[in-house]
């Protein structure tokens, strides 16, 4: 049973209200709390785009396996080259299989998170395969399943999505992941007219205790959907105004401007925008490469010459 405070961290967490999270102060070493609060804080350091803090944050001499598989995130998120990025994967690989032997520094928890930190790395690495076998297909760790569900989901593998869902059903309380991983599922299969994730992150918006721009993103993303353009834009704005480097939310901003007929001008700003500063997000990437293809193709294209009337 997590104590209050760690509870809250872990609510923080899962609903990306990373900006107060890194804020807050870490218990004591000798609290149970310290290495689940610490590695929580070190990922939302990572989820901020800021991997290089989390060298400063976690102890240099620690062997516990939850610590040393952030600080490997970390060292992945933030490699320049390819070498750095199949070392750090390497050594994540390392661990959970260090985690299956008896020797080892960590809790169940602590090897829990090995798994969902490494299998979430694999499959930004595009491992996909190996991301599912290390989170394990009949797991019952919670965050694990999110994982995984975000993976299919990726993958276009709704289906498989649903099904590990409705297994979590099973043996997860009502826990709040578990209304997240509705939602997000939602989102993607339209069930409902999106309605139950507009609700979903209407009412975590509605708490008072929380900031979190990531949240604000996906209710825009939601109205979106549901063609509540005004709506969406209100809540884009309202969400890069708390992190204005955020890809996502400049991405969905894009679309939200580009379905209005009248800002043209402004959609065009913010995609130059979203280029320049995002260069790699995957809305950019697949817009370029369909830009390739349409002057491949269209460059084999031979254009007749045009009919020239004769005379009677």
């Amino acid at each position: 049973m997590d104590s209050s405070e760690l509870y809250r961290v872990r609510q923080e967490f899962f609903l990306g209200a990373y900006q107060s999270l890194v804020k807050i102060s870490l218990p004591d070493p000798p609290s149970p709390d310290f290495i689940p609060t610490l590695v929580y804080q070190a990922r939302a350091h990572i989820a901020l785009s800021n991997p290089a803090a989390v060298a400063s944050l976690v102890p240099a001499d620690s062997e516990n396996v939850a610590v040393k598989a952030v600080s490997a995130l970390a060292r992945y998120v933030s490699a320049v080259d390819s070498a750095k990025q199949e070392a750090a994967l390497e050594e994540l690989r390392d661990l959970a299989v260090e985690i299956e032997g008896e020797d080892v520094e960590g809790t169940e928890r602590d090897k829990h998170t090995v798994r969902v930190i490494a299998g979430t790395a694999f499959a930004r690495a595009g491992e996909v395969e190996e991301a599912l076998e290390t989170l394990g297909s009949e797991t019952e760790d919670l965050e694990a399943v999110a994982v995984v569900v975000q993976i299919y989901l990726s993958i276009n593998r709704v289906d498989r999505a649903k099904r590990e869902f409705e297994r979590a059903k099973q043996w997860a309380e009502d826990d709040l992941l578990l209304q997240l991983i509705e939602s997000s599922i939602g989102l993607v299969a339209g069930k409902d007219g999106y309605s139950n994730a507009n609700s979903f992150y209407t009412e975590q918006l509605g708490n008072p205790s929380l900031t979190s721009p990531h949240i604000l993103t996906a209710r825009g993303v939601t109205r979106i959907l549901r063609n509540e353009i005004p709506e969406a834009r209100s809540d884009l704005e309202e969400s890069l105004e708390q992190q204005k480097a955020d890809a996502e939310t400049l991405a969905a901003f894009v679309v939200a401007a580009g379905i209005e007929s009248n800002k043209k001008g402004e959609a065009e700003d913010l995609w130059t925008r979203l280029i320049t500063e995002h260069p790699a997000h995957p809305l950019v990437v697949d817009v370029a490469h369909k830009a390739a293809l349409f002057d491949e193709f269209s460059a084999k294209f031979a254009v007749p010459p045009l009919a020239v009337p004769t005379a009677a």
